[in-house]
């Protein structure tokens, strides 16, 4: 899972649903988040690319919580 969310480029953003699918495993987007929430890396490993399914943020791991990740995405050009 970790080496998909590797390959989101800068400015784009997949949901957790579209990794689970990528991952093979269609049905695990609500492990997808969780995993997301666990992330150890979480500016190396971009999980801020990674989106709720009905188009909103979700939540973010990294020091600054939900703010930061708008504001990571911001700073690639992704606005919510």
């Amino acid at each position: 899972m970790w080496a998909e969310i590797d390959k989101i480029p800068k400015g784009k953003i997949l949901t957790y649903k579209e990794i689970a699918i990528k991952i093979g495993k269609p049905n695990a987007a609500r492990a997808v988040a969780n995993a997301c929430a666990q992330n150890p890396q979480p500016i190396k490993t971009p999980c801020h690319r990674v989106i709720r399914s009905d188009g909103t943020i979700g939540g973010y791991s990294g020091p600054g919580g939900e703010k930061a990740k708008r504001d990571l995405l911001a700073n690639e050009g992704v606005f919510f």
